[in-house]
């Protein structure tokens, strides 16, 4: 049974009032113009009492104490006039047996000022009481602008103005101020009560001009690059953002809105360019049925690769890292996504022990190996060059020779755009791991050498992004390093499907590179993360410039001018042509370098590595 609040009750005392005064009234109209005599008063009392029980009885029955409190319409006040019908004719049958029959032009005349009652005063309930309580309401509703005035616009406005008199939606505190939309034949004209103000380019006026504090993007069909432009009109607000999915993700159905499916905008939104697609067949016949495994396992980079190749049925999946926190996650996460289903070994080591990994190749004989495992802080990495290079040069080395000597049948390693005319450790470290690739390639092994290159990733492990996040929820500025710093951004799953399609078409020898759009200012992703956030950037939130920092430089580059490019079957990726490698002066100095690290030599260290990358142009 459905619980009675106050204004249910209130409703109730009402009803009931209103059919004893249109009774009583009724009958002292009909009597002074002598249509009934004084001997109709006698049963009045009875009159009244039956119909209140039988009309509030039907109306309990038919929910109208419920359908007040919803968005009314139409089909409402009939079923409110039908069960005050049912009511008053339940009440005649009853007084017939009860011996006490009604003249028929007062009980239908008691039915029809019943009626007119009940049903006016509900619409000067909601338009007049309604709406005065509204008025707090809307004094705390979060003043939204929709985006589109189209069919999905139009949906999320009745959403909302159906949520208005629901308490338990959470819709309910939305107040819908008005449309964008650049149908010129939409402008100066209104949906319902709600008007179109402007277009998508005066969004940041709009939102200014009517004090809107949140947006709510609803054009599930637009192109990336349209949606692009809107979200960057949004950006430049104080309000919270919320995106309405394409129309392939929508849900319907199931009780499903579209407001409860818009989502807060990502920062890869704003990238400026669209999402990678990759060819999934591919991807799938390349890892399907083999033994895959990948170093650094636990990492950002590392544990996205475990899941996607967990995804393709894989015959066997090695985890290798050496720390075991990320390694136990990224392990308990697929144990409860796949359990039994699939074969995995997780291996706390180093690619620095090897020994250690030739124990592992000669134990699992890995058909694919994607080497992930590196050391990727560029500041840390200045100060401790020799372990830069101890794991990133001769780890890489180490799974190299092995890959060889137990013949996989594919060896894919994960590189940087810093690795392009270096000038900081990390990047020379990670050159010096591109030319070992290569080098082995032109070897004539069994295996197939691969090397994947792209810039910074969006939410691995030291991204900007969770750096900004983290800064901007605790109230502190957010720290730049310089205005005019440029970066290349992708997705994590970006990144990996990149991997994986560049190994799935390798060859052997390949430096595969992502087209990654338009570089991105590190100020303007720190802007507009500041807004995405509902903050004022340099206002509410100062952005702070601390200066570069040790070999970091103001752009990155994602191709050296020696090796060219090549298109491949994927518009997106391309690949740069391999450079010859002297093996012996390459070993050589290899050797010489690993003599310097081992010994801890840190400047004799740089000195080597700067020899073995003629690129490398050390900004220390």
């Amino acid at each position: 049974m459905s619980r009675f609040n106050y204004r249910k009750v209130i409703l109730l005392f009402a009803d009931i009032f209103i059919i004893t005064v249109s009774g009583i009234t009724l009958n002292f109209v009909l009597s002074l113009i002598g249509w009934i005599g004084p001997e109709s008063s006698k049963g009045l009392l009875y009159y009244i009492i039956i119909n209140i029980v039988t009309c509030v009885l039907c109306m309990l029955a038919a929910g109208g104490y419920t359908r007040l409190w919803r968005y009314f319409n139409i089909k409402d006040y009939i079923i409110c006039g039908g069960a005050v019908a049912a009511g008053f004719t339940l009440g005649f049958l009853l007084l017939l047996l009860v011996g006490r029959r009604p003249r028929l032009i007062f009980w239908g005349l008691f039915f029809l000022v019943t009626l007119v009652g009940l049903l006016l005063f509900r619409f000067l309930f909601k338009r007049t009481f309604l709406d005065l309580t509204e008025v707090g309401r809307m004094e705390t509703a979060e003043r939204t602008l929709i985006v589109g005035a189209g069919q999905a616009g139009r949906l999320i406005l009745r959403e909302i103005e159906n949520a208005r008199y629901d308490e338990n939606s959470p819709s309910r505190n939305i107040e819908a101020v008005g449309f964008v939309d650049d149908d010129v034949t939409k402008q100066r004209s209104s949906i319902g009560m709600v008007p179109v103000l402007g277009t998508t380019p005066e969004i940041p006026k709009v939102c200014e001009e009517y004090r809107i504090r949140n947006i709510i993007v609803a054009i599930p069909s637009c192109e990336e690059d349209e949606k692009r432009k809107i979200l960057d009109y949004c950006s430049q607000t104080k309000c919270k953002i919320k995106v309405v999915p394409y129309l392939s993700e929508l849900l319907f159905g199931d009780g499903q809105q579209l407001i409860s499916q818009a989502k807060e905008i990502k920062i890869e939104d704003l990238l400026g360019r669209k999402p990678i697609e990759f060819d999934k067949n591919k991807i799938r016949s390349f890892i399907t049925g083999k033994v895959c495994m990948v170093t650094g396992g636990g990492g950002s980079i590392g544990s996205e690769l475990v899941r996607q190749i967990a995804g393709y049925q894989p015959k066997q999946v090695i985890i290798v890292d050496i720390y075991e926190n990320n390694a136990y996650e990224i392990q308990q996460e697929l144990v409860r996504e796949y359990g039994a289903n699939l074969n995995l070994v997780t291996l706390i080591s180093s690619v620095r022990d090897y020994d250690k990994m030739k124990a592992i190749f000669e134990k699992y004989r890995p058909e694919l190996v994607f080497h992930a495992a590196a050391h990727k802080h560029v500041p840390l990495m200045e100060t401790v060059p020799e372990e830069a290079v101890k794991n990133n040069i001769f780890g890489t080395f180490n799974v190299a020779k092995l890959a060889v000597e137990y013949e996989t049948a594919k060896f894919v390693m994960i590189s940087t755009d810093k690795a392009v005319n270096p000038t900081n450790v990390m990047g020379a470290t990670k050159r010096a791991c591109e030319m070992i690739i290569q080098y082995m390639a032109q070897q004539g092994s069994k295996t197939e050498f691969v090397t994947t290159r792209f810039g910074n990733v969006l939410g691995s492990n030291g991204s900007v992004i969770p750096l900004f996040r983290k800064q901007i929820e605790s109230g502190s500025p957010v720290t730049v390093t310089h205005p005019d710093i440029i970066r290349y951004f992708m997705t994590i799953p970006e990144a990996v499907s990149l991997v994986l399609e560049a190994g799935a078409m390798a060859k052997g020898g390949e430096i595969f590179v992502l087209d990654m759009g338009a570089p991105v200012k590190i100020t303007t992703l720190a802007e507009n993360l500041i807004r995405m956030y509902g903050k004022t950037p340099y206002t509410e939130v100062p952005i702070i410039f601390t200066g570069l920092r040790p070999g970091e430089k103001l752009f990155e580059e994602l191709l050296m001018d020696e090796e060219g490019l090549q298109s491949t079957e994927n518009k997106k990726i391309f690949i740069g042509n391999q450079i010859q490698i002297d093996p012996d002066e390459l070993t050589q100095k290899l050797d010489n370098l690993h003599q310097a690290a081992q010994a801890n030599d840190s400047d004799k260290t740089v000195e080597l590595l700067s020899n073995l990358v003629p690129t490398f142009h050390h900004s220390c």
